[in-house]
């Protein structure tokens, strides 16, 4: 036994209790000794129970190493008064407005609209999502048992990473990803395995293409082993902006049925594609729909970010799981929310295909606003590479670089980090580095990117602009 001395009584602990107690005896004892022969009262034994208490290990095991959020920062220091925000991925201009009105139908009609709906989907909502989504993909879909309503797209993939990766899973990762994927698969107990889009040389004089960034399909097909379970998609992607080709999806597919590998498909800017290249639904492809999880944003497909409405179709064998970790986590998302994004797909599914589509119109506003900013980024010497789709670009920061190498920061922080919080400070102009979306041992070789949201207002283009105009003024001839 190990005693404890306080006046003129004894504390004991068993010495079978372990470690942790040995521990806590040795502090005890450190707080102990000076009183000795004082009477202390209840304070000693408080302060025991405290040193029992703080022991114990608050956070759970699945946390470490994923505390920190690179978001956090580069959002408050955009924050501030003046700064040209190009960094956050959202529209800063309203809905459309049938979608507004459908909102307001839901909000200021049906009474019950207040009230719980069903678990994995308000009806009408399911039901135009397998309407719409299941002539896209050359499906069948059951509103029931192949769509799951999810708080935006980032639930629909926490939803997947929960219910399909076990410990010692490993899942294929392309860099640069959006920057989720690693941590949740790290929190479901799975192991990331990266594999990188390389850049190929283009001539002097001419902008680069995120098409221009291949996967090696030797390295790709190595990544695949008897422990890899699934492999996310990203197309169009975020941060680059590539829309992969269906060349390239058909070789991602047939290593996921070789190796009977779940992909994991987000496709949130699937209608934000640009100068005539098409996006396909890897789930449409043959042998595919039952292997594939296609996630989709009401917040990326109608300007609503805030509204968090996302949705995952795919097969019931699949699906079945993500209705598990649904309906024993969040169960149920906002009725009104769900009710105006139906609203605003029928509407959409009138207009499908014609001069008067959303999806039309948008994706013509956008690729406009993309054009704009790439001029004016190479107006300061900065060198966009041109995406096919999304609401991203990222632009080549090398030739900066090499005039400006010592920027102020930590010794280990990529230089595009660096770059970036003093554009923010100096030029009043906020973007995001791109090392943020690799995994650590890549950041070095991509640290000379920094991404760039142009899916703006006019309003703000033009502030951007002024911003650059006086960048360029500082530059001189």
């Amino acid at each position: 036994m190990i005693f404890f001395i306080r006046g003129d009584e004894e504390l004991s602990v068993p010495v079978a209790l372990g470690g942790m107690f040995k521990n806590v005896a040795a502090i005890c004892l450190h707080l102990v000794g000076p009183l000795r022969g004082k009477k202390t009262g209840a304070s000693l034994t408080q302060c025991f129970h405290q040193t029992l208490t703080m022991a114990k290990r608050l956070q759970a095991r699945r946390l470490d190493g994923i505390d920190y959020n690179p978001w956090v920062e580069f959002i408050k220091l955009s924050s501030e008064d003046d700064i040209v925000n190009l960094g956050q991925g959202f529209p800063d201009f309203p809905p459309p407005a049938f979608a507004v009105e459908a909102f307001q139908h839901a909000v200021s009609g049906d009474f019950m609209l207040n009230q719980y709906t069903t678990a994995f989907g308000y009806p009408p909502l399911t039901r135009i999502l397998a309407s719409f989504f299941g002539k896209l993909l050359g499906q069948e879909i059951n509103p029931r048992k192949n769509v799951l309503v999810t708080v935006g797209a980032y639930g629909a993939l926490f939803t997947a990473f929960q219910a399909l990766v076990d410990e010692g899973d490993e899942v294929i990762i392309i860099e640069p990803f959006f920057d989720c994927y690693e941590p949740m698969t790290l929190m479901a107990g799975g192991r990331p395995v990266f594999v990188s889009l390389k850049p190929s040389p283009t001539r002097d004089g001419e902008l680069d293409s995120c098409s221009d960034w291949q996967l090696d399909p030797v390295e790709l097909a190595s990544k695949f082993t008897s422990r890899t379970k699934a492999l996310i998609l990203n197309t169009p992607s975020n941060p680059l902006g590539k829309v992969f080709s269906r060349a390239e999806l058909e070789l991602v597919a047939s290593l996921c049925q070789q190796h009977d590998v779940v992909c994991i498909a987000d496709e949130v800017y699937q209608w934000l594609v640009y100068d005539g290249y098409q996006h396909v639904s890897i789930a449409s492809l043959p042998g595919m729909w039952d292997r594939t999880l296609t996630i989709g944003s009401a917040g990326k497909t109608f300007s609503a970010t805030g509204w968090k409405v996302g949705w995952v179709l795919g097969p019931g064998r699949l699906l079945k799981h993500l209705h598990t970790v649904h309906q024993n986590s969040i169960f149920h998302c906002p009725t009104q929310a769900q009710a105006a994004v139906a609203e605003s797909f029928e509407w959409e599914q009138l207009h499908f295909g014609q001069p008067s589509s959303y999806f039309v119109q948008f994706q013509q506003a956008s690729q406009r606003s993309r054009d704009h900013v790439m001029r004016s980024l190479q107006s300061v010497g900065l060198r966009p590479i041109i995406p096919q789709g999304s609401y991203f670009l990222i632009t080549d920061i090398s030739e900066l670089k090499s005039k400006m190498p010592d920027l102020p920061g930590a010794t280990d922080e990529p230089y595009d980090s660096r770059f970036v919080k003093w554009m923010i400070k100096n030029k009043g102009l906020g973007a995001i580095p791109v090392s943020i979306f690799y995994s650590a041992p890549h950041r070095k070789h991509f640290d000379h990117y920094i991404r760039i949201c142009f899916v703006k207002d006019e309003s703000t283009l033009q502030a951007m602009d002024k911003k650059l105009q006086k960048w360029k003024d500082e530059l001189g001839p």
